[in-house]
């Protein structure tokens, strides 16, 4: 388990540094100069020069590049071109909104998944199977972003129970940040819930279908005793690679969702740094998101190890 866990270790070293150069490198080459945009077209040559020194922007671009990552792997992220304002900083408060908003949608689909996965696995070809599989084909086809405005339409503005958008803040209370959140996880968690069940349904199918469960099954279990004590351990392999997958999915992915709400989280602040041309901020943002893409996957093939001793044995 050791050897196998260095080698991802290592894999994960490498994909964060070819994932820093490609990050800098696509976002540099973007059009237009956050210099220019903040001072506007009439601005005089010696007030942007000054400005473009004042911001880093006039040393070469591998210079900046070794000082950024150099700064992140210290924990400085830079200064907003736009705010003025520590990158870490706005990084963090928007953090407290996307991470919880994340983990809420895929409690949300998980708990919904799983159950719906094992009860048309268990019932296949059967009514509540066929209805199941329906359910999930409509969540996997309906936008989330038209979901989310339905939501709006009936729970914030005919029925009232929830706010249309916006985000209270957890100095609110803990219950209170959960209720703000409630409506952007469901939009997040619909599709995430159908494919997860789909995936668990046929898992399940394919374990069912090996000599074990036959086995299990001749010796007197039941079938419902076989499918929880035998079946249900040996599907969880490929159920857990598409939840490491929608959990960065859903921090990473969730800009339309927050600003259908209003939500300050990293989406919307991705966002708003890109038309505001405020490079560090989107550079340092998107590397964040990929290091948790990276590293949710690292975490996802050590639970692999875990569940399928298997794959130790093949490192």
């Amino acid at each position: 388990m050791l050897r196998y866990t260095l080698k991802r270790l290592l894999s994960l070293a490498i994909s964060l540094a070819v994932a820093s150069i490609m990050i800098f490198a696509v976002i540099e080459v973007a059009p237009g100069d956050p210099a220019s945009f903040m001072l506007g077209i009439n601005a005089q040559p010696e007030t942007l020069a000054a400005l473009r020194s004042e911001l880093g922007l006039d040393v070469p671009k591998v210079q900046r590049y070794f000082a950024w990552v150099g700064g992140m792997l210290t924990g400085d992220f830079g200064t907003s071109y736009t705010y003025r304002t520590p990158v870490i900083e706005m990084i963090g408060d928007r953090l407290w909104v996307s991470l919880p908003l994340a983990l809420y949608a895929l409690t949300l689909s998980t708990l919904v998944a799983f159950p719906a996965g094992i009860y048309a696995a268990s019932r296949r070809g059967q009514a509540g199977d066929i209805g199941v599989m329906g359910a999930t084909q409509l969540g996997v086809a309906v936008p989330n972003f038209w979901f989310a405005m339905m939501l709006v339409l009936i729970f914030a503005i005919n029925l009232r129970w929830f706010a249309a958008g916006g985000f209270v803040g957890w100095d609110a209370g803990f219950w209170a940040g959960i209720h703000a959140l409630t409506l952007p996880a469901i939009a997040l968690a619909l599709p995430q819930a159908a494919i997860l069940a789909r995936v668990m349904r046929s898992s399940l199918l394919d374990v069912l279908g090996e000599d074990f469960m036959r086995t299990a099954r001749a010796k007197g279990l039941s079938a419902r005793q076989a499918l929880w004590r035998h079946g249900l351990r040996n599907a969880l392999i490929p159920v857990l690679t598409i939840i490491g997958l929608q959990f960065s999915f859903l921090l990473a992915g969730s800009i339309i969702i927050e600003q259908v709400f209003y939500l300050p989280g990293l989406g919307r602040l991705v966002f708003q740094s890109i038309s505001a041309r405020d490079l560090i901020v989107v550079e340092s943002v998107v590397m964040l998101l990929v290091f948790s893409v990276i590293v949710v996957n690292f975490l996802v093939d050590l639970a692999y190890a875990a569940v399928d001793p298997r794959l130790r044995s093949r490192t």
